[in-house]
């Protein structure tokens, strides 16, 4: 007979790569005592749902630039003779209205379209890879925040990724992550098995600490026992091992308490991961509509593309009866290992008690060879290349997301989420001689769901709120966006695009009025947040760099 001890299991789920799901000692900290009276986060609103966040890390730094462009500003096309995305003739970016939607229907290529895509605010617009983020614009549902960074930025990827995920600019002496303080004084740490979950190899920092162990998955579908069966025969037996040994008692050694906790939510998280299907066979997610006008392909396969392209048969219309077409994949093939770790995100939030999960789309750091060659006789140019096919990962993955929460939605709606992105800083104004961007400092970040205060359309056709800021947008008559050779491109060590947002203050806006968090809970969770130097809350000056800043952009 096998007999199974706490030892042996804790062995077989280390080599497994099974992160310990929870936290924290058996005496509780004073921090999760305090948050047990005090927020609301990871616990019912009055629809009886519980608030998510779902959070997408761009490492590589972003180019900011090309990603929201300011097509009003002279100085990008000047400062970017081979990147920058040319202005579109018929919908120019003066124009205001809602964002522009270029559907390609059954012949055309879904990324043919070579202008930026006007956001209908005067100024700014939109590459064409992100054209799927046009709907969720237009939905009310999409927040664009440009200009966004923190004070003497550092121009080390490990660095900065570091103090965006410690939400400690500049400072090494912070070693615990930014949510995962936030799942700590939820005070559901040491309760809940699930509370910060994220898919990849290894658990980034902004969910590490030292009092409470948040969860890591490489593979959900290898979730589980060696051996055991997936039949409700095999799960009572198994059942009937652990939960003996989990009584017994031994002798009192360091971390014994943390060691006990995490075995017995291993074992308690067993039986929700067998009953969650993972599989690719189960990857039947689809759109409601005919995507992209592509009533093709949707009348011959039964509906719309599929959610999560994880195989070309799955990738946008490429599948087709008359000949495949690689004009029709709506992200890059290259892209599939990201799209199943999405997929397995979005089904842990909509299926389970877990308040926060993440995934990383690496690759963003875009020294050389940015765009494609320009061919106009092929249609390439600045819009096609390695940054363009980075950028459609995430327009899809935000429609991807909107539809999914939305159309099989369970324990998490759109209307629960809020999806954000994080990258450790932009690119250069100025474009380098190989084709490239360097390290530089502001960019942008995204915010969407279905309670993000974002574009808003009047009665008469127009734009009674628009959901870019910093950019033409709201945030604009705080800190406007100055134009020319020495305007706000240039304003940061006289050569690089200048902050007027500090990203503490994004994630602290969410993390308060969405999430749930008393103000004495953010001002805990994020350092310096109460501080009147670092005005993080409303518009001030940072005084270590002497930089204007907005303070909380209202996007939830």
């Amino acid at each position: 007979m096998n007999i199974l001890s706490r030892r042996s299991f804790l062995s077989h789920a280390t080599r497994m790569g099974l992160g310990a799901a929870l936290a924290s000692l058996t005496d509780v900290p004073l921090v999760l005592q305090r948050a047990l009276a005090e927020g609301s986060i990871g616990r019912p609103g009055p629809n009886g749902r519980v608030r998510k966040l779902l959070f997408l890390f761009l490492r590589g730094a972003n180019d900011g630039l090309n990603t929201v462009i300011p097509v009003g500003d002279p100085a990008y096309y000047s400062s970017r003779p081979h990147l920058a995305i040319p202005d579109d003739p018929l919908q120019p970016a003066a124009r205001i209205g809602p964002a522009i939607f270029p559907e390609s229907g059954n012949t055309a290529g879904i990324y043919a379209h070579p202008y930026t895509l006007s956001l209908g605010n005067g100024f700014a617009g939109l590459h064409p890879s992100l054209k799927f983020l046009s709907p969720v614009y237009n939905a009310g549902d999409l927040a664009l925040i440009h200009r966004v960074g923190y004070p003497r930025q550092s121009r080390s990827h490990f660095d900065s990724q570091a103090y965006w995920e410690t939400g400690a600019p500049s400072s090494s002496g912070a070693k615990d992550g930014l949510l995962y303080r936030a799942m700590l004084e939820s005070g559901l740490a040491n309760t809940s098995p699930l509370t910060g979950v994220t898919i990849g190899t290894s658990l980034p920092m902004i969910l590490r600490g030292s009092k409470a162990a948040m969860m890591n998955i490489g593979d959900p579908t290898r979730y589980g026992l060696l051996s055991i069966p997936n039949t409700a025969a095999a799960k009572a037996k198994l059942s009937a091992a652990l939960e003996p040994a989990d009584r017994a008692r031994f002798a009192e050694k360091r971390d014994r308490d943390l060691l006990e906790l995490q075995y017995r939510n291993l074992s308690g998280t067993l039986d929700l991961f067998a009953d969650l299907k993972f599989a690719e066979a189960d990857n039947t997610f689809r759109d409601d509509v005919a995507t992209d006008a592509d009533t093709d392909w949707a009348n011959a396969n039964g509906g719309g593309y599929f959610l999560f392209p994880t195989t070309n048969d799955k990738n946008g219309g490429w599948k087709r009866a008359s000949g495949n077409r690689a004009d029709k994949y709506v992200v890059p093939t290259s892209s599939y290992d990201y799209f199943t770790r999405l997929k397995t995100a979005s089904i842990l939030l909509n299926n389970t008690d877990a308040i926060v999960s993440g995934v990383s789309i690496d690759g963003w750091d875009t020294h050389s060879n940015q765009v494609d060659d320009r061919n106009t006789a092929a249609g390439l140019g600045a819009h096609t290349g390695s940054h363009a096919g980075l950028l459609r990962r995430v327009g899809w993955t935000m429609y991807a997301l909107q539809k999914y929460f939305t159309k099989y939605s369970s324990r998490c709606h759109w209307d629960d989420l809020v999806v954000v992105t994080l990258s450790e800083f932009g690119r250069t104004s100025i474009e380098n001689s190989d084709g490239g961007t360097d390290h530089a400092e502001a960019s942008v970040m995204m915010v969407a769901g279905g309670g993000v205060r974002g574009f808003q359309p009047d009665a008469l056709g127009g734009v009674k709120r628009t959901g870019v800021w910093n950019c033409g947008g709201d945030g604009d008559h705080v800190v406007p966006w100055v134009t020319g050779p020495t305007g706000s491109m240039f304003r940061a060590s006289g050569r690089y695009l200048q902050r007027n947002t500090d990203y503490r203050s994004v994630l602290g806006r969410i993390i308060r009025d969405h999430l749930g968090a008393t103000q004495p809970q953010l001002d805990r969770i994020i350092p310096g947040y109460a501080s009147p130097e670092d005005s993080l809350a409303s518009k001030g000056v940072q005084s270590r760099d002497n930089t204007s800043v907005i303070g909380e952009p209202e996007v939830v």
